[in-house]
């Protein structure tokens, strides 16, 4: 199991929690003092109350939760947003809502998952030209809908 450093930077905050056993992602609360109102197509940036040291090598992935986008079109613009390994600052969450309603935020409650995830660094070789395949440069709907 990988361990990860985390502060604690409000004493109000919830750290992040798997809800089940086999959870891919841990539950991020919100840690604000005053509830956020995010109306229709309009972003908020709200702070979760924690910092993390993650291991190099290694990033978190901010992603939406599925009940919030299901019921009230809650999501992150910039999913999955990264947190890098070098950051060392408090991990907020950039909420937008697709709805048609105003969207209330108050403090503890769950607003994003996050997902700890191992990277690599590449190093690119620069080519005269690519190695061949069948599909070739095809991309962007190239094999078709699907339908008969």
């Amino acid at each position: 199991m990988l361990k990860v450093k985390i502060v604690r930077l409000n004493k109000q905050a919830s750290l992040p929690v798997y809800a089940t056993a086999h959870a891919a992602g841990m539950d991020i609360s919100a840690c604000i003092e005053d509830p956020v109102t995010l109306q229709p197509f309009t972003t908020a940036l709200i702070p979760s109350g924690f910092a993390i040291e993650l291991p190099e090598g290694y990033e978190a992935q901010l992603r939406p939760r599925s009940g919030l986008a299901l019921r009230s079109m809650i999501s992150l613009p910039n999913t999955p947003a990264t947190i890098d390994a070098d950051y060392r600052g408090e991990v907020k969450v950039i909420l937008i809502n697709y709805g048609k309603e105003p969207f209330i935020i108050r403090h503890g409650d769950r607003i994003a998952q996050m997902v700890i995830a191992r990277v690599e660094q590449v190093r690119f070789e620069e080519v005269d030209e690519l190695g061949s395949t069948v599909r070739g440069e095809g991309g962007f709907g190239h094999t078709g809908t699907g339908r008969t």
